[in-house]
């Protein structure tokens, strides 16, 4: 009969375009044509006669009766959910007569699904006991949201531990994840309210509250056990799990020398999930399958999976009791708040530990050959001369390692936003000394790019910079304790660590000054005397000063000089070449001298002139 698939693929499919009045308005449509197919619309005209209620045997003869029933009893919590959402901005809150309204039409969907539970029992109707079952469940949390508008949180609360019971014991039977959103979405949070309401302490999980919440119903309790024997069970297997009642979950948790007792289950638990999953990766880490960087990444991911799911679950429990108006002097929120600063500066240091794995051995200050991505090809380098690698590709893995230093530093600053890490001196400075080290570590990678590209000059810059900010950090790494190294890499900073960067860096920065006075006294042998006067040279600077013994070329010699071809045009008319007879110049009558005046006069320059 498939009745929470049904059910859940309406409402998620309509909620999904629009709100509760479109589910409303679908739902009214669905049902009548329902009733149109199994022939119970009264006809135009016709006096309207009351239908009885749906029968075993009809369900048996036809499933359509039981969707029926669940569209009729589904439209009544969608109506009242319309209702709520329209005065959920109002501003008393949702009183008087609207909550009456709701609380009615929650009562009559409860009692349509109440009706169907005992007609699916029933022998007659052909229901196997998942489909009784997943009526109960639906009846159970539709009478749970009845009973939570009228503020009985007893009953509310038994009502919806029935509901996650069944639903959870069906999601292990069924093997589905449908339930699995309607479990966190709607269930496990009126679990939570309500518990709260009763005063139950935050230190038990949401399951093991269901879990004692639940009715003593023995043929219930017989079904369950069927589908599920370890559900009831104090400590069955979804405990070992450590989904409930975990015996090694934390109950307080120290920063900075202040311990602060853990009061909500779930961050309990996802402190124990994160111990577990520190407790594998030092294992791993130890044993000798994982050699290569990205296989020692990849083992902290479980870590920083389980580490994010505490810090959600911090924040999830400081949001709830804002929404409940708890001030934030409360000695519950200042708690939280440690706990939420000690839980995220723990994810955030075991994420620097990942990109710290990720660049290599000692952080990556090695300039090494091309880390080997594949076992192969690291038995290779092992059996094999290793290949001279091109200074592109070195280039590009010093690029690759400033990115990470690049993430390391922000991952860094982040950690100075986290609550009461601002008024924590000492904690600032030890920040500040790890940001120097990475910052060196940065500056380093930098040079050496800047050096294979043949750029001595910003390479000795950068390595003498670098070199000062590990000075600076080692100044206050020498004062601090020596830890164990035994441990995963994470934000903390070992002695070795800092003093071996401090000699590298030392020898670098010799290299690099040995590299640019090489590079200067080639520049000077290079340049020879120029031969060339001063006279002929004077767009060049002198950078070396001005040799006053070349001034100019004396004695002068005859050189060739550059003239002008208008020159040469003129000369033309004036050289007598051998072999030619010289032409006689004829004298000019006065006439003919008259009219050329005159004509001159006439035309203007060079005879262009108006006449």
């Amino acid at each position: 009969m498939d009745i929470t698939n049904f059910v859940l693929a309406a409402r998620n499919q309509a909620l999904l375009y629009g709100d509760y009045s479109t589910y409303h308005r679908l739902l009214t449509k669905k049902l009548h044509n329902c009733r149109k197919k199994l022939k119970l619309t009264s006809k135009n005209r016709s006096k309207f006669v009351k239908k009885g209620p749906v029968a075993a045997e009809q369900i048996a003869e036809d499933h359509e009766y039981l969707r029926l029933v669940l569209l009729t009893a589904e439209r009544a919590w969608a109506h009242a959910m319309r209702l709520k959402a329209i005065h959920s901005t109002d501003s008393k809150g949702i009183t008087g007569r609207t909550r009456s309204h709701i609380v009615s039409r929650l009562d009559k969907g409860a009692r349509i699904a109440e009706q169907l539970v005992e007609r699916l029992v029933d022998g007659t109707s052909g229901a196997s006991n998942t489909d009784a079952l997943e009526a109960r469940a639906y009846a159970s949390m539709i009478r749970g949201s009845a009973q939570f508008e009228k503020q009985s949180w007893e009953p509310c609360l038994r009502s919806y531990s029935t509901a996650r019971i069944i639903y959870s014991a069906l999601t292990t039977a069924l093997k589905t994840d449908t339930i699995k959103d309607l479990l966190l979405e709607t269930i496990d949070p009126s679990i939570r309210y309500a518990a709260y309401q009763i005063k139950i302490p935050r230190t038990l999980a949401i399951p093991t509250i269901a879990r004692k919440a639940f009715p003593s119903d023995s043929s219930l309790v017989e079904h369950i056990n069927r589908l599920d024997p370890d559900l009831l069970k104090q400590g069955g297997s979804e405990a070992q799990k450590g989904h409930v009642g975990a015996p090694n979950a934390p109950q307080t948790i120290t920063w900075r020398s202040r311990e602060v007792k853990i009061e909500d289950a779930a961050i309990a638990l996802a402190l124990a999930s994160t111990d577990t999953a520190t407790a594998r990766l030092a294992e791993k880490l130890a044993s000798s399958e994982v050699v290569l960087p990205k296989e020692m990444a990849a083992a902290y991911d479980d870590v920083l999976i389980a580490s994010q799911d505490a810090a959600d679950a911090t924040k999830h429990s400081i949001d709830e009791l804002r929404e409940e108006g708890v001030s934030q002097n409360d000695a519950r929120v200042q708690s939280l708040q440690m706990t939420r600063t000690a839980v995220n500066y723990q994810m955030i240091s075991w994420r620097i530990g990942r990109n710290r794995v990720l660049s290599g051995e000692h952080d990556g200050a090695l300039l090494d050959s091309a880390p080997n991505t594949t076992r192969k090809a690291k038995k290779e380098a092992v059996s094999k001369k290793p290949k001279i690698e091109a200074p592109g590709r070195k280039i590009a893995r010093l690029k690759e390692k400033v990115v990470l230093y690049d993430a390391t530093l922000q991952s860094l600053e982040s950690i100075k936003d986290l609550p009461g890490v601002a008024s924590d001196e000492e904690l600032l400075e030890q920040l500040d000394a790890t940001f120097k080290y990475f910052h060196a570590l940065k500056c380093l990678s930098i040079a050496r790019s800047h050096s294979l590209a043949g750029n001595s000059v910003n390479a000795l810059a950068l390595t003498k910079h670098a070199f000062g900010e590990c000075e600076e950090s080692a100044i206050f790494f020498a004062k601090q304790e020596p830890s164990s190294s035994k441990s995963p890499r994470n934000i903390e900073i070992r002695s070795s660590d800092i003093e071996f960067l401090h000699s590298l860096l030392k020898g670098e920065l010799q290299r690099c000054r040995a590299l640019v006075e090489i590079d200067n006294l080639r520049a000077k042998a290079s340049g020879t005397k120029s031969t060339i006067p001063l006279v002929e040279r004077l767009y060049e600077y002198p950078a070396e000063g001005v040799d006053l013994e070349n001034l100019v070329a004396y004695p002068p010699k005859v050189e060739p000089i550059p003239v002008k071809p208008l020159f040469f045009d003129v000369a033309w008319n004036y050289i007598d070449y051998p072999g030619k007879a010289p032409v006689a110049a004829e004298k000019p009558s006065d006439s003919t001298e008259q009219k050329s005046t005159s004509s001159a006069q006439k035309r203007g320059w060079f005879g262009f002139g108006r006449s």
